[in-house]
């Protein structure tokens, strides 16, 4: 938890929910998979002058894609299904958090904070996933997958530091921080990565 800095760990009883419908995770973990490299095909597109970013959203893209296809994989293996994509509530609300506006170097901080907060989450509930999941299977997968969303996070975060002049970027992750350990207090109770 304090590597990656949140406030509010996810209650350990998440794992028994999810467990309770493994299609429903693997689904909702496929499309979180998906929406990030959407995300940062995003980043590209709104920030090209950044050719280092550029590079790494592009790896990011491959390797989120690659990490669809494993979910996906292991969804069929189990002879269950990749249902309809669902609203991701989280998201949405940490989405609304973003400072709207703003110049360039703003909005950029914004976009790498926002990223670095949801590979945050990601990993902290991937960690939860490979130690307390009984699936033999899935704990080493969730662990795999847990490193990856380490190294991402550090990455987004990492960039924002890089790039930011003007703007506060440590306070700035603070107040990131404070209000998703607000937000967590309402999720955790869904079979949903971030639900």
């Amino acid at each position: 938890m304090t590597m990656l800095g949140l406030k509010l760990p996810t209650d350990p009883r998440w794992v028994n929910i999810v467990e309770k419908n493994i299609e429903e995770i693997l689904t909702d973990h496929a499309y979180c998979e998906q929406k990030a490299a959407s995300n940062a095909i995003t980043v590209i597109v709104k920030f090209p002058q950044y050719p280092d970013v550029v590079e790494a959203m592009g790896e990011l893209v491959k390797e989120e894609m690659e990490h669809f296809q494993m979910v996906h994989r292991e969804l069929r293996k189990r002879n269950l299904k990749l249902g309809r994509e669902r609203r991701d509530e989280y998201i949405h609300d940490l989405l609304a958090f973003i400072r709207k506006g703003g110049n360039e170097e703003q909005q950029f901080v914004e976009r790498m904070l926002f990223g670095a907060m949801v590979e945050a989450r990601s990993c902290e509930r991937f960690r939860l996933l490979s130690q307390h999941i009984s699936d033999p299977e899935l704990r080493v997968f969730y662990k795999e997958l847990m490193e990856s969303e380490a190294r991402h996070y550090i990455m987004f975060l990492n960039f924002a530091r890089k790039y930011a002049q003007k703007i506060d970027v440590e306070r700035r992750w603070q107040e990131f921080l404070n209000f998703e350990a607000e937000l967590m207090k309402q999720y955790g109770k869904k079979e949903t990565m971030h639900g």
